[in-house]
């Protein structure tokens, strides 16, 4: 079981290089201040990373099961860092920094995230909620260090631009290293799927139209907050370096959302699902509210746990539906609602700020969203009751 903590290891290393994509807002007030953006132009370049994601992830989740996750994983870390230097020359072209940062990046992500996913299911099978936690847990918590060393390096007068060439140099190396270190078990070989018999059937079943709209609804909520978490604080009156801290705040209730809803999924499975719809919509209404600091932070701290179940949940859910193969292939079918989450939660958050100068009318709609999807999930799951679930192995 070396080897198998071996890839755990570098699952969550190489997670937490490409979480730092939740770092993203901590840049948007230099890019709109000095490079004349607007508010809808930078949410969408988050958007568009997310959304490149989650279309590579599946790409990627086919390519890992016939190839392996090494050689996949080595060829995102290229992707993710060349993204960045690219952008790095863009002069804040919105065009250059939508193809490096939103393009590029964006599949260099998404090959790494369901490559380390993938593989540290398949050593652990029976504990997948626990195992899926521990390994995307770093996704949650790279934020934190990203925002506090980007927003240190442009406090000191360091251009954003060179940050970004720092971080495709510095983070693009230590992918590289993490992709190496990816080893299937000796068990299963290269080329084995199982799954494919079950894909057609799952994508007409109550039980997986639900993983699409409780992975839209959560990721929809949190990517909206998280893609405009600074400007929110600035608009508030706070500093770039209090808004930065709340960052890191919502990194840190992320990290530790994928790992403690990993434990609950592992004791009360899919119930867990439209619980955390729930506790999501509680957690965003705060923001609503005239908050003081303190209460800001609390805020970004509970959006993020609640948002960090969408990482575990659905695919541990998939793991125990259809077996612990499938989650390299059909997990990124689910995943595809975190891409149009992407799409449409950032850009809709700056767009209304910049109709109605407040972000209370994005947070009303995301809210809403998360309540109906949480109760729209009950009368699906209650439909699949009776044997929806397809054994596949693992």
């Amino acid at each position: 079981m070396k080897k198998g903590i071996q890839v755990i290891a570098s699952a969550v290393v190489m997670q937490i290089c490409l979480g730092g994509v939740y770092a993203w807002s901590i840049y948007t007030p230099v890019l709109r201040n000095v490079y004349g953006m607007t508010g809808g132009q930078t949410g969408s370049i988050f958007g568009i990373t997310i959304a490149v994601f989650s279309v590579a992830m599946i790409f990627a989740g086919r390519f890992q099961e016939k190839y392996g996750p090494r050689v996949v994983s080595f060829i995102g870390a290229l992707f993710f860092a060349a993204g960045y230097i690219l952008s790095s020359q863009s002069n804040g072209s919105y065009l250059i920094l939508a193809a490096g940062i939103g393009v590029l990046s964006g599949i260099g992500i998404g090959c790494g995230y369901v490559c380390a996913l993938a593989t540290a299911i398949k050593w652990y099978p029976k504990r997948k909620g626990l195992i899926t936690g521990i390994a995307v847990m770093g996704f949650g918590g790279g934020a934190i260090l990203l925002s506090r060393i980007a927003n240190g390096l442009m406090s000191n007068g360091m251009d954003v631009l060179q940050v970004f060439l720092g971080v495709g140099l510095v983070v693009g190396v230590i992918l590289i290293v993490c992709a190496l270190l990816l080893k299937l078990p000796p068990d299963m070989i290269k080329g084995k799927d199982d799954s494919g018999s079950v894909t057609g059937k799952s994508l007409r079943q109550p039980s997986f139209i639900s993983l699409v709209i409780g992975m839209f609804a959560g990721t929809f909520g949190g990517l909206l907050v998280i893609g405009n978490l600074a400007p929110i604080g600035i608009s508030w009156n706070f500093t770039s370096a209090q808004a930065a801290f709340a960052i890191g705040l919502f990194s840190i209730g992320n990290m530790v959302g994928r790992f403690v809803w990993g434990v609950v999924y592992d004791r009360i499975k899919n119930i867990a699902i439209p619980l955390s719809l729930g506790l999501l919509g509680i957690a965003m209404l705060a923001l609503l509210l005239p908050l003081p600091y303190a209460g800001f932070l609390t805020a970004s701290l509970f959006i993020g746990f609640s948002f960090g179940a969408c990482f575990v949940l659905y695919a541990a859910h998939v793991a125990t539906l259809y077996g612990s193969w499938a989650v390299g292939k059909i997990y990124p079918l689910v995943f595809l609602a975190y891409g149009v989450a992407g799409i449409t939660g950032p850009f809709l958050g700056g767009f209304l700020y910049d109709v109605f100068s407040s972000y209370s009318y994005a947070t009303i709609l995301a809210v809403s969203i998360a309540w109906i999807s949480a109760g729209v999930i009950f009368y699906l799951n209650s439909r699949g009751r009776s044997g929806n679930s397809i054994p596949a192995g693992g």
